[in-house]
């Protein structure tokens, strides 16, 4: 298949490029071709952007990774406008060319991110859920989608609504490895936040079923089956590094240092991936102990 792919350069599109470069053609659109290079390989086209493209109708299957680390920087008037920004622009200018070309790519996969539930309690949240709450993690998701179906006339449009991604060395476990190595590690908060998160060999595995599969379209959590307490998720990983797990962080501590990003630490939702196991898609990482001893 010939593949168009925004943020390929991130920890999922790059993963998926390594396992799948076989079965597909790559083009990626980076701002730092340099690097994409190195990390990519020389098999993959490169482009600055999707300005350059002439004929999106020459992939068969785009998909859409686009966007600035939402947990990178603290959430400043700015730095909210660059997440819309990063996210929103990509998707509006994908969705119109796929709009206008005489043979539109196939399919359309389109990140979005499981915030779109906004905060929970700990019942399970399928894909039918609509907010309950309206924060900036809702707005940001809800208008990313809305841009992204802007295309459901032309292709099958699915939202990919990912839950926190669990990978060796990267992404957001590296981050929070650091206090667990030292015997420092504990909950954030009262932990019964509800956690969703997927294994990265999971969610690659699931992006090219949903390329397979055209009879899955609009939202797909990807998040693994088994949804956990902040409390579990934190004594799980202490318990796989053979670590002690008794240091607790307050929840006024992470308002303070984090401002309005401590909503992402401090609430959750318990996110299940109902479409995928109902269309036949098999986790090799159901619960996260076995996703963390894969990943740490």
């Amino acid at each position: 298949m010939n593949i168009l792919m925004t943020g390929g350069t991130g920890l999922i599109g790059s993963a998926f490029i390594r396992k799948y470069r076989s079965e597909h053609q790559f083009t990626v659109t980076t701002r730092n071709k340099e690097r994409a290079k190195k990390a990519l390989g020389e098999d993959v086209t490169l482009l600055s952007s999707v300005d350059e493209l002439t004929d999106i109708g020459q992939f068969e299957a785009v998909i859409n990774l686009q966007g600035d680390g939402i947990a990178d920087k603290r959430w400043s008037d700015s730095r909210k406008q660059a997440l819309k920004d990063s996210r929103w622009q990509v998707t509006e200018k994908l969705a119109a060319m796929i709009k206008a070309a005489e043979t539109p790519p196939k399919v359309f996969l389109s990140g979005s991110a499981i915030g779109y539930y906004g905060p929970r309690d700990a019942q399970p949240v399928d894909e039918n859920e609509s907010p309950k709450h309206t924060d900036f993690a809702v707005t940001l998701c809800q208008e990313w989608e809305r841009r992204a179906l802007a295309a459901e006339d032309a292709t099958r449009v699915v939202l990919l609504r990912t839950g926190v991604v669990l990978a060796k060395g990267e992404g957001a476990l590296a981050k929070m490895l650091f206090p667990y190595k030292f015997g420092l590690g504990g909950p954030l908060g009262d932990g019964d936040q509800m956690m969703s998160w997927i294994q990265l060999e999971d969610m690659i595995r699931a992006i090219q079923y949903l390329l397979e599969h055209d009879n899955l379209s609009g939202p797909v959590n990807m998040t693994a089956p088994g949804p956990v307490t902040n409390e579990a998720f934190s004594r799980t990983l202490a318990s796989v590094l053979n670590k002690p797990h008794f240091m607790r962080v307050p929840g006024f501590v992470l308002k303070l240092g984090l401002g309005e990003m401590s909503s992402m630490l401090l609430k959750g939702q318990a996110v299940v991936p109902d479409k995928l196991r109902s269309h036949g898609f098999e986790f090799e990482y159901p619960t996260v102990r076995e996703a963390f001893q894969v990943s740490v």
